[in-house]
């Protein structure tokens, strides 16, 4: 299968599907069955979504995807995507379970596994935050400061929901890097071009702990990220001991492995893959559209320990370290405004331990190709076009073309397992442990397989709907309105074909009285 792997959206659809039609061009490629981009997507449906973006309102664009919602476009390759830091939160809060935010554009939700044709996907949005990941997706709109930054944070709920699949998967997504992940690639190259990554990696907070648990568990053949605004691969070996894949026999527990290890970069990478051999696309110039030119980095999150805040402003800048009120010279008093308290006096982020959970024998890969890309932006590194291979065992996959998506199995029992537990309101259950769960979800197995599989329900129905207005230029960037709150109809669909609670549908008297006690 011929993909295409976009690293940030940042709302530059047009320049993206472009590129890669270009990009397919050069290496005599027909186009590519399908499109992955690593977050960021920013599916912003008209003005007022731009209220529930986390971006300080100088930098606010529209972007490009209003006109794919609206249908003045329609997006010429199949696109997936997961969520990043810098999201239209609203739009995609209604589709907490997956759904397509477009014709064609599908979002995996907060945490998802799918099939396309052949291959097994799974995916986690979102970017660490440890203060966060206990608790429940409590927010709502109209957002406040705090949650608009907390509503893209990974929660623990949704993370173990993944750590219960038991059966081998052919790719991974995430926005965030799984943590440490950098010392199994040439870090020495990732530190000359973004040095301030290194005390943070040097000290285990770059990426995300979540991320790492999900790869680790499902140990997929790719591995697919973005949000660090660079191109970084490398190869995570699991038959190397754990202590050593994950840095902890390193000098000074520095998450450092030891200078004699085998950390390939990306030529020899790209010389030793094992299912398919990826044309490469690194540098492309792209249209002269392309937005945010004068770039802002706003990629990192700015509550609690996870990489540090880089703020280029002017080539005069200096990096902005969190915490480091030395360093807050030269940054703009607008900009340093959209920062939360917390940048001045960080507080200690809660620390997630690894969950205690056995090896499933029905996941027998032995390492994962990991690559992270770029954001759309001339001479960047943010495309690669990629021929990829199946691991993955279902017998269950529809494999005749045209490939379409197609429910899991084993996640929809996954999703029925844990259906009784809102994943909104506080407080979430305890971890009931990998026995409790695996009991559970086998006789959800039986019952998606009787009433799912044998009854032909399997395919994701291609069900868009708009619920928001689409875009009014007349509004302008700055509307004083909040967005509303909408009940999307496929996550209706979704949970009625589940015959499961849906806890995103809320009254329209509930959301008034929101609305009233966020502006009282």
């Amino acid at each position: 299968m011929r993909i295409a792997v976009e690293g940030c959206g940042h709302g530059t659809l047009h320049a993206i599907y472009a590129s890669v039609e270009k990009t397919c061009q050069v290496h005599g490629w027909n186009g590519v069955d399908l499109l992955i981009i690593g977050g960021d997507f920013q599916a912003v449906r008209n003005s007022f979504d731009l209220n529930a973006m986390s971006v300080p309102p100088k930098y606010r664009a529209i972007g490009d995807f209003h006109e794919y919602y609206s249908g003045t476009r329609v997006a010429p390759y199949l696109t997936l995507f997961v969520g990043g830091n810098h999201e239209a939160s609203n739009h995609l809060w209604e589709l907490y379970y997956g759904g397509w935010v477009a014709p064609n554009i599908y979002y995996l939700g907060a945490a998802n596994v799918v099939n396309f044709g052949p291959l097994r996907i799974a995916g986690l949005s979102g970017i660490w935050s440890g203060s966060d990941y206990r608790k429940p997706h409590s927010e709502r709109l109209p957002y406040d400061f705090n949650e608009l930054k907390s509503v893209y944070h990974q929660r623990e709920l949704d993370v173990r929901k993944l750590l219960q699949v038991r059966t081998q998967v052919d790719v991974g997504i995430s926005h965030d890097w799984p943590r440490k992940v950098e010392w199994q690639g040439d870090y020495e190259q990732l530190f000359r071009v973004k040095p301030f990554f290194e005390s943070d990696a040097k000290t285990g907070k770059l990426g995300s702990p979540a991320a790492r648990y999900v790869m680790e568990r499902l140990r997929p053949a790719w591995w697919f990220a973005a949000h660090l605004h660079c191109k970084f691969s490398a190869i995570v070996d699991y038959d190397r001991d754990t202590d050593t894949r994950l840095g902890k026999n390193s000098p000074g527990s520095a998450g450092i492995l030891p200078a004699n290890e085998d950390m390939r970069g990306a030529d020899e990478i790209k010389s030793e893959l094992k299912i398919g051999q990826p044309p490469e696309a690194d540098v492309l110039p792209s249209p002269e559209h392309v937005r945010n030119a004068d770039e802002i980095d706003l990629d990192m999150d700015d509550d609690g320990p996870h990489t540090s805040i880089l703020v280029m402003v002017t080539p005069a800048t200096n990096p902005v370290h969190q915490g480091d009120s030395t360093e807050m010279e030269g940054v703009p008093s607008d900009l340093r405004a959209q920062l939360p308290a917390s940048f001045a006096q960080p507080t200690q982020a809660v620390a997630a331990a690894a969950p205690r959970m056995s090896h499933p024998e029905a996941i027998s890969n032995h390492s994962t190709h990991f690559l992270a890309l770029d954001k759309c932006l001339p001479s960047r590194k943010f495309l690669q076009i990629l021929e990829v291979d199946t691991i993955s065992k279902s017998s269950s996959k529809a494999k005749k073309l045209p490939y379409r998506f197609t429910y899991d199995k084993e996640w929809l029992a996954i999703t029925r397992a844990f259906a009784s537990t809102n994943p909104l309101t506080s407080p979430i259950p305890p971890d009931g442990g990998e026995s409790h769960y695996q009991t559970l979800i086998e006789t959800e197995e039986d019952w998606v397989e009787k009433n799912l599989v044998e009854a032909n329900k399997m395919v994701i129905p291609e069900n868009f709907e708009l619920t928001a207005p689409i875009y009014d230029p007349g509004v302008g960037l700055h509307p004083r309105e909040h967005p509303k709150e909408y009940t999307n109809p496929q996550t209706v669909a979704f949970c009625k074909l589940l015959e499961i609670e849906n806890f995103f549908d809320y009254s329209e008297e509930d959301r008034e009285q929101m609305s009233y006690e966020y502006n009282s």
